[in-house]
């Protein structure tokens, strides 16, 4: 497998083979890219919890972080690569 290319903020892009392969539904290339977004979509789904006595604690949203990565994968199938 090819290693990575950088863009311009030296955060790694997914290969384009990768891309093509999840567009056109290949399973290990859709989770290689939900791989690649996991912490993205981790960060996203964090909410702000209270306990019982009033502190506040982080957490991931287990529901919402699902319903990104669904969206992802949603999108991943619906990708039209022109050339």
């Amino acid at each position: 497998m090819k290693t990575a290319r950088k863009n311009a903020n030296n955060q790694k892009l997914v290969p384009f083979d990768v891309i093509k392969k999840a567009s056109e539904g290949d399973i290990l290339s859709i989770n290689q890219t939900l791989k690649h977004y996991e912490g993205y979509i981790a960060r996203l789904s964090v909410r702000k919890m209270y306990d019982e006595y009033g502190g506040i604690h982080y957490c991931v949203d287990e529901t919402l972080r699902r319903r990104l990565e669904t969206k992802l994968i949603k999108t991943i199938l619906g990708f039209k690569i022109k050339r």
